[in-house]
């Protein structure tokens, strides 16, 4: 900036490029920061609005902890790979007839081939995960137990950082990935090779599928949406608190803070943002230049 006190000469200071005046090039007269601006635009958030959007962030960390506990089920024998098959091909099933009621009239024009799309996939991804599940059982037996362990927590937290909470359907390929490669090394140390199987099931049903379906009820229907992210808190909560009740409580403190003391947190700092702009912005054009690029 320069300085906007030198005394000029008789000639006015006009803010012009094209022409030449008498006035060093920083200078800048008294009008200047009258079209100064604050805060344009600034959106203001409502309370429980934010901690509704929240909901998706704790509902996620909270099917992280499901996961995790059903492994730990399976890893003591407490819990049969068959039962969890069983378990899973109805939450499926369950879910796609509702994702597909869900569906608009206007996106089920193609709805013969999508069902067919999605049966060919399904299919072709359980027979390569059985096919595959003895190899992928072995496949962590030279590394340790803790590095497995480490990187396991790694990739899971990764998930959580990389997971497109605005718009999950489908999930991020980062995301998708560091989940899987997570559930690749904790199915490695399960006691066979149908345990992997149904692990690696399980985590593309918690981790790939039912975003898709909780993206379509926040869509189509908020009320039942909230209740489900409440119920799916409370579901991993209860499920960690059977194996570690420590777990279950730094679960607890995590989804409150998560969900209402940062949305509070949000709200309260929100008074004090303050944006400026200015003539000293960059110039935005607004008319329709699509003319002069034919």
């Amino acid at each position: 900036m320069g300085p906007d006190s030198v005394p000029g000469p008789a000639v006015p200071w006009r803010k012009v490029l094209w022409e030449r005046q008498p006035f060093p090039d920083n200078y800048v007269d008294q009008r200047f920061l009258e079209e100064l601006r604050r805060n344009e635009g600034i959106r203001q958030y409502r309370y429980w609005a934010v901690v509704k959007e929240a909901g998706f962030v704790g509902q996620q960390l909270s099917c992280v902890a499901i996961f995790i506990t059903l492994w730990l089920y399976m890893e003591q024998g407490l819990l049969s790979p068959e039962s969890l098959l069983w378990t899973s091909l109805v939450c499926t099933l369950l879910g796609y007839g509702l994702y597909q009621a869900l569906t608009s009239h206007d996106e089920s024009g193609c709805e013969l081939r999508t069902r067919l799309a999605d049966l060919q996939s399904a299919t072709i991804f359980l027979s390569f995960t059985f096919g595959f599940s003895p190899v992928l059982k072995t496949l962590t037996e030279s590394v340790s137990t803790d590095t497995v362990y480490a990187m396991s927590a790694v990739m899971l937290l990764a998930h959580l950082v990389s997971f497109p909470y605005a718009h999950p359907s489908p999930p991020g390929s980062l995301s998708l990935n560091a989940a899987l490669f997570a559930s690749v090394c904790l199915a490695s140390r399960l006691p066979g090779a149908l345990h992997t199987f149904a692990m690696l099931s399980c985590a593309l049903l918690v981790f790939a599928l039912w975003p898709c379906l909780l993206q379509r009820l926040r869509e189509n229907a908020p009320g039942h949406f909230n209740a489900l992210c409440v119920g799916v808190c409370i579901g991993g909560i209860c499920g960690l608190g059977s194996q570690s009740p420590g777990g279950a409580v730094l679960l607890a403190l995590a989804l409150g803070s998560v969900t209402l003391l940062c949305p509070l947190l949000l709200v309260r700092l929100q008074r004090h943002k303050d944006n400026i702009q200015g003539p000293w912005d960059e110039a935005e054009i607004h008319e329709d230049l699509s003319q002069f690029l034919h």
